[in-house]
């Protein structure tokens, strides 16, 4: 797994990394400022990315904020404070778990896999979400030159789901492809 680590005290950094390096992870970039971290992941495209809150350049939470509506990686938002506002607001960012510094080892790698975790699921979310809205764009496409094929060409709605349909098999085209050049007219049940 390989990670992005932006944390602005050095010390705590370097053994972040070298934590990580003993559980198995592969630090591709570190850094102390939270813009320079936006532009690593950016780079990098780590399996995961652990931010500080309180960082020069950019928050955390900020950062947190873009890669999560980039869709680049999971976040794990790395801090000392422990108040439900700044949890919240972590949470509201994007970050899909939270350590309070001085963090346990232990504590780790659950905080990390199950970022990771909840990721997954939600980009399966975002393509079952993605690929339902596309079939119902494709659905009103064919139903609009549906509607013409009726309206123009007096053929029933059966009639005209069928010349679709038997002509993007003959032409070896896609059903929306057909649709398309109905809406057109570049292809009309007279050709």
């Amino acid at each position: 797994m390989r990670v992005v680590v932006a944390e602005d005290e050095a010390i705590i950094r370097l053994d972040l990394v070298e934590t990580l390096g003993e559980e198995g992870y592969v630090v591709v970039a570190d850094t102390g400022r939270g813009d320079t971290a936006v532009e690593l992941v950016r780079e990098h495209k780590p399996d995961v990315a652990i931010f500080d809150i309180k960082m020069p350049g950019l928050d955390g939470l900020e950062a947190a904020r873009i890669v999560a509506e980039e869709r680049i990686c999971p976040v794990v938002m790395l801090t000392a404070f422990s108040q439900r506002q700044v949890i919240e607001q972590a949470r509201d960012a994007g970050a899909l778990a939270y350590l309070v510094k001085p963090f346990q080892k232990t504590d780790l790698v659950p905080a990390i896999e199950l970022a990771i975790g909840r990721f997954a699921e939600m980009k399966a979310i975002a393509g079952e979400r993605d690929h339902f809205g596309q079939q119902l764009e494709l659905r009103k496409l064919l139903d609009r030159a549906k509607g013409i094929l009726i309206d123009e060409h007096q053929m029933s709605e059966q009639d005209a789901f069928d010349f679709i349909q038997k002509t993007a098999m003959s032409r070896r085209l896609k059903m929306q492809q057909v649709a398309e050049g109905v809406l057109d007219r570049t292809i009309t049940p007279l050709d």
